[in-house]
């Protein structure tokens, strides 16, 4: 996600109002904030859920739809998602 420079905190404020709540969530493992060093208003999220259904419950929340609502008025750019299959993962 690119965000606005004016409006990179506020994003990060959000993220942290919603962060405790979608590592809550049913089935998901960890959430991961990560910040691009030399572009500091780049920013994504990484999610390992149990299951396909877990996540695609939690985009269809109401967590979801809030947090989305005020995250995506913050953009400079059309933010992208990708889902990927874990093949090893250790905590």
């Amino acid at each position: 996600m690119t965000f606005q420079a004016q409006h990179l905190g506020e994003f990060l404020q959000v993220f942290e109002d919603s962060k405790t709540k979608i590592r809550n969530m049913p089935g998901c493992l960890s959430l991961q904030l990560i910040q691009d060093p030399k572009e500091p208003c780049v920013i994504c999220t990484s999610s390992i859920w149990e299951s396909e259904e877990d996540l695609n419950h939690y985009r269809h929340s109401d967590l979801f739809i809030d947090t989305w609502s005020k995250t995506k008025p913050l953009f400079k750019d059309k933010a992208k998602a990708k889902t990927y299959t874990l093949l090893d993962w250790q905590s």
